[in-house]
């Protein structure tokens, strides 16, 4: 399969090596800030499919040049979730296909389960409180992560107490708080915490490297080849599990 990047930073290079390295698919095109107008080049029109970890402000002006092409769109950028009804549109309107996460680890998407599950069986245990802690690299530019969003929005939808989530501590028993930490060369790591004043019960995810990460947006891609219609890459992941 013919690839094209959008975003030469961490990840595009870590997607780079891990396709060179395995041979089964061919990169085509990479764009990055220093050649924008390669979008339109005719190499970048030969790829079969196309992964974006660009800039969030990027998201959409990329994916109306790759959906106008007829090519399946897997989006790991994140910091664009305002826009994602727009994006929904934009797909459906040109039957295109767009694959897009928070995190492409399949190791955290199997986290988001055991999220879902804990945050159910804690509904009507209102002796605890919850917290999410989430720790990055510095060079990370969005926070809360996309990951960390993604569960919170997956308890407050099973917790009728919490209204929103915030960034920060917080004094208010219907926001969720998250915790942000930016530490040298941390890669990722997330963890949910119900604490009571007799105990606590979480669940953590952490990264130890980017090639998980990598290996999803490639799977997505492979997975994205002849599908139409707008998923998430969790969705993606239920489907090849059941397949």
């Amino acid at each position: 399969m013919k690839i094209a990047l959008i975003g030469y930073g961490k990840m595009g290079k870590m997607i780079e090596s891990i396709i060179k390295a395995n041979n089964h698919h061919e990169i085509v095109s990479i764009i990055s800030s220093k050649n924008k107008n390669d979008l339109l080049s005719e190499q970048f029109k030969s790829a079969q499919a196309v992964i974006d970890f660009s800039q969030p402000d990027a998201v959409l002006s990329n994916a109306e040049i790759v959906l106008s092409h007829d090519k399946p769109l897997i989006i790991g950028t994140t910091g664009w979730n305002s826009e994602i009804n727009t994006l929904q549109e934009l797909c459906i309107k040109n039957d295109g296909c767009v694959v897009y996460a928070s995190n492409f680890s399949t190791g955290v998407n199997l986290f988001f389960e055991l999220n879902d599950f804990l945050a159910a069986l804690m509904i009507n245990r209102n002796e605890y409180s919850v917290r999410i802690d989430e720790t990055h690299h510095t060079q990370k530019k969005d926070a809360p992560s996309g990951t960390a969003i993604t569960l919170a929005n997956s308890i407050i939808g099973k917790r009728p107490n919490f209204i929103k989530w915030v960034n920060g501590d917080s004094s208010n028993k219907n926001e969720l708080p998250i915790f942000s930490h930016r530490i040298e060369g941390a890669v990722g790591e997330h963890s949910i915490s119900y604490n009571s004043i007799h105990d606590e019960i979480s669940i953590r995810h952490k990264a130890f490297d980017r090639v998980s990460f990598a290996e999803g947006s490639i799977l997505a891609a492979e997975w994205a080849i002849d599908k139409k219609g707008f998923y998430s890459f969790r969705e993606v992941v239920n489907r090849i599990l059941k397949d």
